[in-house]
């Protein structure tokens, strides 16, 4: 089977013809050149190629309906959900100009969706009723050292009245005793203090204990210039308060100086539905985010962890909350008191309560803090180290995903680089098994070369494509790789697949169509040229992969059936050839960026064959397969998965 290639993505192929005409006058080098590209052309162009690699389709979507894609998710409605906000782009920012798009690959038909803030580098995951979960973002971009005009740093602001909580908004403004202003960057609610008795004892004189509520917010100095620099522990009052609460609020900072200034995170949440295709606010984190990890739990809830804060410091580990879909509202577990580096690969294991932390990570944090891979306890916030993982010191810009089949509770951790700037990167593919006696990682193939930024997507015939990414730091010196692999995870080896044309590095994301396909999108490229001399753009051109098993015939048709599926019980769904339906798999769809992608998972059926139809077995146990909306795929004895069916589990 050839599959069907919309007219709106059709790539451009050299004819000899046309190539011979351009041609008639050059000399021989170009020639030669020439011959070799009409050459390889032709060759990715023929069905055997196509049968053993693949091939990929470079889509440029309209002038006016491009975005820089940081982020992107196949929605259950099978359109693609790519999210920009500012896009890395300071004057989108300063702008307030924050952009999603709706993309459906199967028509090419975009749509603009409001965007209420900046989600660049926010968290996200699917929840049980399909909406994405989508938290924090962008408060403010990173101001390096040079740049900085105006000094700052967090104040603690402290309330001693225990009569509620107090909010403030962005603007309010905190006075020095010499009379220096120093003003709020964001909204701020100031918690009240708490009273606590002690009773004497035998009926003795009771004490009471105020102690004081107290919140974070960063402000800046209301003129440019080192005289508004503070390097003492030092009290402000806030501007406009009178009486007793001027007594009982106050500011504290230690200093506010006019050193680098990081990036700094949101805490606004939203859940984007699918359906109207709006984003829905629901209620704001405890704590600000930028870069964070949500985890999708057995019971529906989303535990959030890490990124920047509201300071530009990474999030401490007491603040790690977890969000209802009930309620709709976060609650801080300091008892899941663990740091972890930003975007950490967390994934729920067939445990449940227990997740398995890779390793893999997008970079900020200390190098030696949060980096070792292994089993973290919900239960008691015990954690587990694991071994035998090689490159250990170069995870940051790695990628993490299940190789095959969830029940195989077997995770692998593909390329990465060294701590921040670094020119290093890895090659590395190491194999965990995680339902081992004494897990440790286990080598694998190498890559070709050493990958940071790689993406990986778990495919329908359980093995898993590899590509994007390059071998130095946002692509410096030309280094993006312009190569793709694909893991068997049945014989622990690579087999090539077709080079993508679009090289792409930092922000670039992959993500699973229902249609068995692979859509990339992204990059992010400090510079255009490898002597690095030329600034890069930002990609805009999106790429569909077909993999191999789209060349090889008709896959099977799934028809009538449930739209709906339980766990632990049986669905059965009409095709044409039940006999020939080798396997069957329920794929979560993919929330991707920055190498996190831990939202998808393939989950084994038993199927059985019956006359005019197959029934399937789903799993029941929640922690195998989180509830929320999957993609049913059935697969032939050739390999050819069928196109998918959306199901809910739960």
């Amino acid at each position: 089977m050839t599959p069907l290639v919309p007219h709106w993505i059709r790539r451009k192929v050299i004819l000899p013809v046309a190539a011979a005409a351009v041609l008639g006058g050059a000399n021989i080098p170009p020639l030669w050149s020439a011959v070799t590209q009409w050459q390889h052309e032709r060759l990715i162009n023929s069905a055997n190629y196509k049968e053993l690699h693949g091939f990929w389709q470079v889509v440029e979507l309209p002038k006016g309906q491009r975005v820089n894609a940081i982020h992107a998710a196949l929605l259950p409605s099978g359109k693609i959900l790519l999210i920009a906000g500012s896009g890395n782009d300071r004057a989108q920012f300063d702008a307030g100009t924050f952009k999603t798009l709706v993309f459906d690959p199967a028509s090419g038909a975009t749509k603009f969706v409001p965007t209420p803030t900046d989600l660049f580098c926010a968290g996200h995951t699917f929840l049980p009723d399909g909406k994405l979960l989508v938290a924090g973002g962008t408060l403010r971009y990173e101001l390096l050292e040079p740049a900085v005009k105006r000094a700052g740093g967090t104040m603690t602001v402290k309330n001693e009245s225990p009569d509620g909580d107090r909010s403030f908004p962005k603007g309010t403004t905190f006075v020095a005793t010499d009379g220096k202003r120093y003003i709020a960057n964001d909204d701020f609610v100031v918690p009240s203090a708490t009273k606590t008795e002690i009773k004497g004892r035998n009926g003795g004189h009771t004490s009471v204990t105020v102690t004081a509520g107290q919140t974070a917010v960063w402000v800046d100095a209301a003129e440019d210039g080192t005289g508004h620099v503070r390097t003492g522990h030092a009290q402000y009052h806030l501007d406009g308060l009178t009486g007793v609460d001027a007594q009982n609020i106050y500011g504290i900072a230690d200093k506010i100086d006019l050193e680098k200034q990081d990036y700094q995170g949101r805490k606004e949440t939203y859940e984007f539905n699918p359906f109207t295709e709006q984003y829905e606010r629901v209620a704001d984190m405890h704590e600000k985010r930028w870069y964070p990890t949500l985890t999708g739990l057995p019971d529906g809830s989303v535990l959030a962890v890490s990124g920047l804060d509201g300071s530009g410091e990474v999030v401490d580990g007491t603040q790690n909350e977890v969000y209802d879909p009930k309620t709709k509202q976060w609650t801080v577990r300091r008892d899941l008191d663990r740091y972890f580096p930003t975007y950490p690969a967390l994934f729920q294991t067939d445990r449940a309560g227990v997740l398995f932390y890779s390793g893999s990570n997008a970079g900020y944090g200390p190098a030696d803090k949060g980096r070792d891979p292994g089993f973290w306890n919900l239960a008691d916030n015990s954690f587990e180290a694991v071994p035998g993982l090689r490159d250990a010191d170069l995870l940051e810009t790695s990628m993490s995903t299940w190789a095959g089949p969830v029940q195989d509770q077997t995770v692998m951790v593909v390329g990465g680089g060294g701590v921040g700037e670094s020119s290093k990167s890895s090659r590395r593919i190491d194999i965990i098994k995680l339902n081992e006696a004494s897990p440790r990682f286990q080598r694998g193939p190498d890559l070709p070369e050493g990958t940071r930024y790689p993406n990986l997507v778990q495919l329908p015939d359980d093995t898993v494509l590899i590509t994007n990414g390059s071998s130095n730091y946002r692509g410096r010196n030309g280094s993006d790789n312009h190569t793709a692999r694909i893991y068997h995870p049945d014989s622990n080896t690579l087999t090539v697949a077709a080079d993508p044309h679009v090289g792409r590095n930092y922000h670039s994301a992959a993500v699973l169509l229902p249609d068995g396909r692979v859509l990339t999108v992204g990059s992010d490229p400090l510079f255009r040229d490898k002597k690095n001399t030329i600034s890069g753009t930002f990609e805009q051109r999106l790429e569909i992969y077909t993999p191999p098993y789209l060349f090889r015939g008709s896959g099977p048709v799934i028809g009538e059936g449930p739209t709906t599926v339980r766990y632990g019980q049986q669905a059965t769904f009409t095709t044409l050839l039940p006999d020939n339906v080798r396997s069957a798999r329920l794929i979560r769809p993919s929330a991707a960026t920055h190498m996190l992608n831990t939202d998808q998972r393939s989950v084994a059926l038993d199927v059985e064959a019956g006359a005019g139809s197959v029934t399937v077995t789903v799993p029941s146990s929640p922690a195998l397969m989180p509830p929320g909306p999957y993609m049913l795929f059935l697969v032939d004895k050739n390999g050819v998965p069928s196109q998918a069916r959306w199901v809910q589990v739960g």
